[in-house]
């Protein structure tokens, strides 16, 4: 019995095995016939898919950049929000972390540029644009750390 149950099922995997070369293909046109029933012909696994819309993806996508967008927009206003703060907090006797990595006290503070304490003994000063502040590490008047944006 298990031989003739291995034998039809051999015989039916080589129906459904796919051509070899140079054989022709011919469209199955006609119903056929499983353990659930009978299936009407063009619906079977052989049966033709729609074609698919190419704009379909592109309407998804839509959405999706516009969500992108409007992350990256707003994220980029707040952190202007906050680098516009800092630098109207800045006052004098504030010590400052430059974009460089000096770190000093403010001197002298201009429209644009700020004047930097950077060593005690020797009185060492230097100019910098006052965009070139990374954060102020510790206020002038109180001893509170207030941390800046990184640029």
């Amino acid at each position: 019995m298990n031989e003739i149950m291995t034998t039809s099922l051999l015989l039916g995997s080589l129906q459904d095995a796919p051509p070899l070369a140079g054989e022709a293909v011919a469209p199955s046109t006609t119903a056929s016939t499983t353990a659930a029933g009978t299936v009407p012909a063009g619906t079977g696994p052989t049966a033709a898919r729609p074609a698919q819309d190419p704009f379909g993806m592109i309407w998804m996508l839509i959405p999706f950049l516009v969500i992108m967008v409007l992350v990256s927009v707003m994220g980029s206003r707040r952190d202007k929000k906050k680098r516009i703060a800092l630098m109207s907090s800045i006052k004098k006797h504030d010590e400052v972390q430059t974009t460089g990595g000096i770190i000093g006290s403010v001197v002298e503070l201009k429209d644009d540029t700020v004047v930097l304490k950077i060593d005690e003994n020797s009185n060492v000063r230097m100019t910098f644009a006052k965009s070139a502040i990374v954060q102020v590490i510790s206020s002038g008047s109180s001893s509170e750390v207030v941390q800046g944006i990184k640029s």
